[in-house]
């Protein structure tokens, strides 16, 4: 008799009766079984929207239901930022180092732009990919195309349904770029590289959310997914159909009066069902109580109001409020970004956490979280692992975090977190300006009597709600939900609206602790502190890669040559 062991288990096989064959197919098995119980990983990211559109915030005016459930329900991550446009983001995310080590800190990728996230890098999908996970793309990608090689299938992604460029219209997936040239206007939906035509009057989140799901129900048992969701939404579109949204979910609104900021909240809403939508799905399959969802937006609202000219090229009435500033800027409403994690880990310790952590972090905090081994990651990245301090409540492993260095248009920013027993200093440098200083007041206060009234109960009731609290006993109660709540929302006092200090001659320096909207400036009174971080800026500075851009490519990639479609046009 043959005693076959594998771990801990062991077979006994009567070798005269059973062939070889069968042999090998039990060590198979057995083999197959004691491979690492790997998580599922969704990582939903939005677009554009503003930290004060989100519930779990603090805001009224427009429900989030989903998003909060599963925000009360998990790890609200309240010192998370993120790059200030959309390219420098994603690059971040996907290669574990800051922008100005690939060159990516600079404006976002044009569409006729000859360039895209650096080849020499490996990044999250295949990392993902190397412990066994099938790995899908959905939606924007925007990290380059002019040659096959830089598009989502041929950086580690299985497959891929959505558009390469930086945005489209919502429903006839048209992108328009406008150079001094002309305007170039083209249709850029694929999937697996193949034009989606069929797909064109249907309304983008529905469309993306539906393959979201379809790729749920579709997953084989016993291989973990990596899901990542890039939504469209809440990016403005071409001029003259920046905002679209569904008449039926605009009507809901009637609460707010102006009509820009109505058919926002409407894409909010879609967005927050397209959550709810996705999370009952793993619960159908029995995948979510072994799943990590992650939500972010990448950066701040490029928010603007009715009392003023609209601000820069593509606003969409989000609010970052009461956070200073927008989309493209340094100021904490273009970077501290809506973020939570969820799992079943947290479910029974819900929280918010104040730990400074960045978007580089993810590759190696998921990575980790899969059962990767940490020697596998490159060395020289600038993400920090935050697993285990999530897991166990323990302080940041991250103590300063580098925004970002704008080498051409002379501006830069960091934050350094000091802790000295029980007490803690956030502070941030900003240096240089923003558009011409265009960017730098408080937007879009969305207080208002009108508002309805938090609605907890909507929130436990929502598809994402009634789905998490199958798993276990809901931890989520009213007064967890309120104090929560209540310590996610930021409260910088009466009179706010500081004009902004002056900080292209001069480094700027505020405590984040006890000024998070960037009022003061306390450079002049913290000499030291102001030194030190500049000379930390300076030391990121000398390992700065110029920035990648080339301008527009016109005659290779005009769509008029392609059949009025984006499409890769170099060898």
């Amino acid at each position: 008799m043959l005693v076959l062991s594998v771990g801990t288990t062991s077979v006994n096989v009567a070798t005269p009766r059973c062939s070889w064959q069968l042999v090998f197919l039990i060590i198979s098995c057995l083999a197959s079984a004691a491979q690492p119980f790997r998580p599922n990983i969704v990582m939903d990211i939005a677009d554009d929207l503003g930290w004060n559109d989100v519930g779990f915030h603090g805001s009224d005016q427009i429900p989030t239901p989903n998003l909060d459930a599963l925000a009360y329900n998990g790890v609200i991550l309240n010192n998370h930022y993120v790059q200030p446009q959309c390219t420098p983001s994603r690059a971040a995310l996907m290669t574990g180092r800051y922008p100005i080590k690939t060159g990516m800190q600079g404006p976002p990728l044009l569409s006729a732009e000859p360039r895209g996230l650096p080849l020499s890098y490996k990044i999250l999908p295949q990392f993902m990919r190397d412990l066994g996970y099938s790995t899908h793309a959905v939606g924007k990608w925007h990290l380059g195309y002019y040659r096959q090689a830089y598009t989502p299938q041929f950086r580690g992604f299985d497959t891929h349904l959505g558009y390469y460029g930086g945005f489209t219209n919502y429903y006839d997936y048209i992108l328009q770029d406008i150079y001094p040239e002309g305007e170039f206007t083209g249709f850029d939906l694929r999937r697996n590289g193949s034009l989606a035509y069929e797909l064109q009057g249907r309304y983008a989140t529905d469309v993306y959310t539906e393959e979201a799901v379809n790729l749920i129900h579709s997953h084989p048992v016993g291989r973990p997914l990596f899901l990542y969701v890039a939504h469209l939404a809440v990016h403005a579109g071409n001029r003259g159909k920046l905002l679209e949204a569904p008449q039926e979910v605009i009507n809901r609104f009637q609460h707010i009066a102006d009509p820009q900021r109505r058919t926002y909240a409407a894409m909010v809403a879609k967005l927050d069902e397209s959550v709810g939508e996705i999370v009952s799905a793993l619960h159908r399959r029995s995948m979510l109580d072994n799943t990590i969802i992650v939500f972010m937006s990448d950066n701040g609202a490029p928010a603007t109001d009715n009392q003023r000219p609209n601000i820069g090229l593509f606003p969409n009435w989000g609010s970052n409020y009461p956070l200073r500033g927008a989309k493209e800027t340094l100021w904490e409403g273009g970077v501290r970004s809506p973020t939570f994690i969820w799992s079943t880990t947290f479910q029974q310790n819900p929280r918010v956490s104040t730990n400074l952590m960045h978007i580089t972090d993810w590759l190696p905090t998921l990575y980790a979280a899969a059962g990767g081994d940490k020697y596998a990651m490159p060395p020289d990245i600038d993400g920090v692992d935050h697993w285990y301090s999530l897991q166990w409540k323990q302080p940041s492993p991250r103590k300063q975090a580098l925004l970002n260095i704008n080498e051409r248009d002379r501006n830069a920013a960091i934050i350094t977190s000091y802790e000295t027993g029980i007490s803690r200093n956030t502070w941030k440098m900003i240096f240089g300006k923003f558009k011409n200083h265009e960017f730098d007041e408080y937007y879009q206060d969305t207080k208002s009597p009108t508002n309805p009234p938090y609605n907890v109960q909507e929130i436990l009731a929502s598809p994402a709600g009634r789905a998490l609290a199958t798993l276990y006993p809901p931890s989520a109660t009213d007064l967890t939900i309120r104090n929560l709540r209540f310590e996610a929302t930021v409260n910088c006092g009466i009179g706010i609206n500081y004009p902004a200090p002056n900080c292209e001659y001069r480094p700027c320096l505020f405590n984040l602790d006890k000024d998070p909207c960037e009022r003061l400036n306390v450079a002049d009174h913290n000499t030291a502190i102001t030194i030190q971080m500049y000379n930390d800026l300076r030391y990121f500075r000398s390992m700065l890669i110029p920035q990648s851009n080339r301008g527009p490519d016109i005659y290779g990639a005009d769509p008029k040559k392609w059949n009025d479609t984006w499409q890769s046009w170099a060898l």
